[in-house]
């Protein structure tokens, strides 16, 4: 069987390792978060590398490049929900800071495949 085309990405990969370190923090917060914040930034992470896989499966780059945009919005969405989990002291300043790093990558990533998806595109 072919290797599926988003398993060849490298940004597919440090997505899905994020998304491993959402949820090893977020099984230490606070039960009354486990429907709360916890199951949001664990839905948000799990979106990234989603999306990513889904855009890559498409035939159009068009159709690629939404999805790639819809994972930077979840990227996002997460960052906001990390810094919410530490100001509300659910994240130790080296989960936050951990955290923060694994997104910059995915973040610099996501934005290279949008820059060449969109050169490519128009």
């Amino acid at each position: 069987m072919p290797e599926k085309a988003h398993k060849k990405l490298v940004l597919w990969h440090k997505a899905v390792h994020l998304v491993v370190s959402v949820y090893e923090v977020t099984r230490r917060f606070p039960v009354s978060e486990r429907f709360g914040l916890a199951a949001q930034m664990q839905r948000a992470a799990v979106s990234i590398p989603s999306n990513v896989a889904e855009g890559a499966a498409r035939k159009g780059r068009k159709e690629y490049l939404q999805f790639v945009y819809t994972a930077r919005g979840s990227l996002s969405e997460l960052d906001t929900q990390v810094e919410i989990a530490g100001l509300l002291g659910y994240l130790k300043s080296d989960e936050s800071g951990k955290l923060q790093a694994e997104m910059d990558e995915v973040s610099r990533l996501l934005n290279g495949v949008i820059a060449y998806l969109s050169r490519s595109n128009g």
